[in-house]
């Protein structure tokens, strides 16, 4: 299963980041909102943990744009 972990908090979402992976979990992460709308648009994600407030978009707009 693949995640993707929006969080632009770098300790936080390795921290997620290693969790997941230590539970065999596919796992990207990206720091703002213009890129994770860019990954989440792809389609190539199972899950996306997402943080609220990003730089650039929020969190709230990303998942509002995705269809």
């Amino acid at each position: 299963m693949r995640v993707l972990i929006v969080e632009d908090e770098q300790r936080l979402a390795e921290a997620l980041g290693q969790i997941l992976s230590e539970e065999k979990y596919d796992v990207e992460w990206v720091h703002d909102g213009t890129d994770g709308l860019a990954y989440a648009q792809s389609g190539a994600n199972d899950v996306i943990v997402l943080d609220v407030m990003l730089p650039c978009q929020s969190g709230l707009y990303l998942v509002l744009s995705l269809p």
